[in-house]
């Protein structure tokens, strides 16, 4: 049986379609220190079903974490999305 994909993982998870993501930027975050991708990569990323999302440093900081949840003004709640990667990264173990 074949793997899910990171977008049907993340809509299992949390009800959200991350195809809403128009790649507008509007979700792009100032630089923080412990992320090496913008929320909007990591959103093109579960797209693609990039698997490397799951072990980015974005992923896991709680700096990002915090700030993701309203930044989506088409109404995606990033925060749930990272949450839900999260979980599929260590039930992969690729944390």
């Amino acid at each position: 049986m074949a793997p899910s994909t990171l977008r049907r993982v993340v809509k299992n998870k949390t009800g959200q379609d991350v195809y809403k993501c128009q790649g507008c930027l509007d979700c792009a975050l100032p630089s923080e220190n412990d992320a090496d991708i913008p929320l909007s990569s990591l959103v093109q990323m579960i797209i693609h079903d990039d698997r490397e999302v799951l072990s980015c440093r974005t992923l896991w900081s709680d700096d990002v974490l915090k700030v993701s949840r309203y930044r989506c003004l088409r109404g995606l709640n990033i925060e749930s999305i990272i949450q839900a990667l999260r979980e599929e990264a260590i039930r992969q173990g690729a944390d």
